[in-house]
């Protein structure tokens, strides 16, 4: 088959630049959040300058939440369709979420040695939990690693990518499944009115606004490079044929 052949069978993914300006958007996002809650939120009374994590703690573990979800719902599409973007999207936000989660995974001990006066507590189900969807995404992302097969490694990836989406569910919902744990219930989700003063709740809203933009946009510029790469492997392939 010549090249000419080969490329009429085999569409080539139109490359995109990968920072653009919702990228630089949701950079200025975050750092607009660092800035009002380390120098315009008020401190907490008992935690002191600590529960200043609280504002990206929480945050991150919503971000995390996204591209699991997003990873998952990718993963079920290419099973449906058979479509390459999903599976490529499917590995951009698998990648995100475990950043996004190593991220809760390192404030959160943090946190909790000033405020408990513990880095971690193993009985602790939402620790834990956290924990195990962390190493599910690590098993995603190797397993995708060990098959060279493209459509067997999304078939099987996939697996993954459903059980640890099915984890989340049960993390957000570990505190009223333990009474005795160290994480509170929610203080701002409350049927009633949130117990955070007005000032650290626009600051607590506002980060969620901004980390979630911020997933998305790492999502996006992750999808564009896996564009990128399997372009430059349809071509590098389209010279050897």
């Amino acid at each position: 088959m010549s090249p000419s052949s080969s490329s009429s069978t085999v569409a080539l993914p139109e490359s995109k630049p990968i920072f653009d300006w919702f990228f630089a958007l949701a950079v200025a996002s975050v750092v607009g959040i660092f800035i009002r809650a380390i120098y315009f939120t008020p401190l907490e009374a008992l935690q002191g300058a600590a529960q200043k994590i609280y504002y990206v703690h929480v945050p991150s573990a919503v971000g995390a939440y996204i591209a699991v979800s997003i990873t998952a719902l990718s993963a079920l599409t290419y099973l449906w369709l058979r479509d390459e973007r999903a599976d490529r999207m499917a590995e951009a936000s698998a990648e995100v979420g475990l950043i996004f989660t190593t991220m809760v995974l390192i404030t959160g001990p943090l946190w909790a040695h000033r405020i408990w006066g513990a880095w971690w507590a193993w009985w602790d189900l939402r620790l834990t939990l956290t924990l195990f969807l962390w190493f599910l995404i690590i098993g995603y992302l190797i397993l995708r690693g060990a098959i060279e097969d493209p459509a067997m490694r999304a078939r099987y990836s996939a697996v993954l990518a459903v059980l640890a989406v099915l984890v989340i569910p049960f993390i957000h919902l570990s505190v009223y499944f333990q009474s005795a744990g160290l994480h509170p219930k929610p203080i701002v989700l409350q049927p009633e009115k949130p117990k955070l003063p007005g000032e650290m709740l626009t600051t607590f809203l506002l980060s969620m606004c901004a980390f979630s933009l911020f997933c998305l946009a790492l999502i996006r510029a992750r999808y564009r490079l896996g564009v990128d790469r399997d372009r430059l492997a349809i071509l590098e392939a389209e010279r050897g044929l």
